[in-house]
């Protein structure tokens, strides 16, 4: 049974001839929202914005 190198090893290095090639792709796609109005919000603040938002108009009341 053989334990491990005390020398560690380098990379070796590759083939002649062979190199990598990077390519970037771009698979992301637009899709129009033909459904929602401009003027009308997609949706509704969550549970903690909305509190926050009335913590904010309590405060300024006084």
């Amino acid at each position: 049974m053989t334990g491990p190198s005390s020398t560690p090893r380098g990379e070796k290095a590759s083939r002649p001839g062979i190199t990598w090639d990077t390519r970037l792709v771009v698979v992301e796609t637009v899709v129009p929202d033909d459904d929602a109005d401009d003027d009308a919000p997609t949706s509704r603040p969550n549970r903690a914005t909305r509190r926050a938002l009335a913590r904010r108009k309590k405060d300024h009341r006084a």
